[in-house]
């Protein structure tokens, strides 16, 4: 018999007996039905409202990403190639917090006041814009993802001249200290511009990060943006500017009172344009309100790795407690294969579990959108990264109970063991228990970093919000998480290994 037939049938020999009993089939498929009902259960708050009160889903841009497309427009129609040059004058601020007090000076880091070309006025249309900031200084952003900053020697005090150029569907802009001397910001092409676009001012002020006695909060902010006589070339309407709120709600969430709300004034060859909102892409946090992303759907994972981590420390640990390592490794005296037969079982069974959980999760999506709550749009490599990724982390799982199972060979102490390694600094994490940086450095140097395989939440540096592991963010990159956890069971699987070929029971 050649060894990778032998190998097989220890396989077999293997997964006839936990098939064989019952309760651990039943512990498998319950891991699977522990993550799904949670997860619906944690996701099934009473109805949420889109950006005007109604159900509603993100706008998307150019790349299917959902976007922020909210701000005050002041613009005329350009046909075919063309420039707007203007210098800024000023860039100012108003905050209000929870009582609706006005708060005004600075502009928030990331208001922008500037020019702008867009395909129209839908939100999540193409566009190009050049803009001054409130502490990033001069950048020129362009399909909601993309930043670009002015070079460095721009920056200093008084007005920025802009200019944003088109030809055809590509964009360049560039930046002035005196209206003479000219940078070059950046130049894009845009796809699915079309020919007659809507060009001009604008400003935007995300929502004002406020410290309040339970934690960090966004509350309603404005820009103000002063322009001299915008320079005009090309073939531009004849009619006066157009001020139009673009976006239903000028902010991500939340509601703005009339003193926070966008518009324009013309004096002297001077406008001064306000607005709120962004043109960002959305990220989670608080500010994103009531909305749900892919992994929301999957929070009951921990529940279903607990009933994985039980089963498959059983698994083991029963041999040894009735002393039927002994058969099994008179049967198999091949010690290292009879271990890895059964991390194959056990992280198979899981697995199956693991992935029959997260293809559930479009019903939760389905659910939560009837209900009026927003979902996050995730492209197809995403979820599929998703769906696979969780089925992975309850392998790895497995093979971690596994192997500690058969190190200690104690199930309350394997278990316990586990449990305090995965699932617990998971949980410390992810509820705002511990402050950020201790929850960041659990999920890290623990084995809950495998968790990570589950993020789809974006992070942009353009876009202001609470990045921490209680707003949903992990500080490792979906694949170096999960390499973390892989490390643990390896680790655990070799020590499990060299205790098993030097003593029996």
């Amino acid at each position: 018999m050649t060894r990778t037939k032998a190998f097989a049938r220890l396989i077999h020999a293997e997964w006839t007996k936990f098939r064989t009993v019952r309760g651990w089939v039943l512990g498998i498929v319950g891991a699977a039905l522990a993550t799904v009902v949670v997860g619906l259960l944690g996701t099934a708050a009473p109805g949420g409202s889109g950006p005007s009160g109604a159900a509603s889903g993100f706008p998307t841009g150019p790349g299917g990403e959902a976007v922020n497309d909210s701000f005050y427009f002041v613009h005329r129609t350009l046909d075919g190639d063309g420039s707007i040059t203007v210098p800024v004058v000023s860039l100012t601020g108003r905050a209000e917090d929870g009582h609706r007090r006005n708060t005004e000076g600075s502009a928030q880091p990331w208001a922008k006041a500037g020019i702008i070309v867009k395909k129209d006025l839908a939100q999540g249309s193409p566009y190009a814009a050049l803009m001054l900031t409130g502490g990033h200084g001069v950048r020129m952003q362009y399909d909601y993802t993309q930043d670009r900053a002015a070079p460095a020697a721009t920056p200093g005090p008084g007005p920025r001249w802009l200019r944003l150029v088109r030809d055809g569907a590509t964009l360049t802009g560039y930046v002035s200290a005196d209206g003479a001397h000219w940078n070059r910001v950046g130049t894009t092409r845009l796809t699915g511009l079309g020919g007659r676009v809507q060009a001009g001012l604008f400003a935007a002020s995300p929502q004002a990060r406020q410290e309040t006695p339970v934690g960090v909060g966004f509350g309603p902010a404005v820009a103000t943006g002063t322009f001299g006589r915008p320079v005009l070339q090309g073939t531009w309407s004849r009619t006066t500017w157009r001020g139009t709120q673009v976006g239903g709600d000028a902010g991500t969430s939340g509601s703005y009172s009339n003193a926070m709300k966008g518009g324009y004034t013309e004096s002297a060859g001077t406008l001064t344009v306000t607005g709120a909102g962004d043109i960002a892409p959305v990220v989670g946090g608080p500010a994103m309100g009531p909305a749900y992303s892919l992994e929301n759907f999957l929070v009951g994972g921990f529940a279903g790795l607990i009933v994985v981590i039980a089963v498959s420390t059983v698994f083991v640990t029963g041999e040894y407690r009735r002393t039927l390592i002994r058969t099994t490794l008179t049967a198999h005296p091949a010690r290292g294969r009879v271990l890895t037969a059964k991390a194959v079982t056990v992280g198979s069974t899981a697995f199956a579990a693991g992935l029959a959980a997260a293809l559930v999760v479009p019903l939760g999506e389905q659910g939560a959108e009837g209900r009026g709550f927003r979902v996050f749009p995730v492209d197809t490599s995403t979820a599929l990264r998703v769906t696979v990724g969780t089925a992975l982390l309850f392998a790895a799982t497995a093979v971690l109970a596994l192997s500690l199972g058969a190190l200690l060979r104690r199930a309350a102490a394997a278990v316990a063991a586990v449990v305090a390694a995965m699932v617990l600094p998971y949980l410390l994490a992810t509820s705002a228990v511990l402050p950020a940086g201790a929850s960041e450095w659990l999920l890290r140097v623990t084995p809950a970093a495998g968790f990570a395989i589950q993020q789809t939440l974006p992070r942009y540096p353009q876009v202001l919000t609470v990045y921490e592991p209680s707003t949903g963010y992990a500080p490792l990159a979906p694949w170096a998480g999960f390499a973390v956890l892989c490390g643990y069971a390896a680790l655990a699987f070799a020590l499990a290994l060299t205790r098993l070929r030097r003593s029996d029971a």
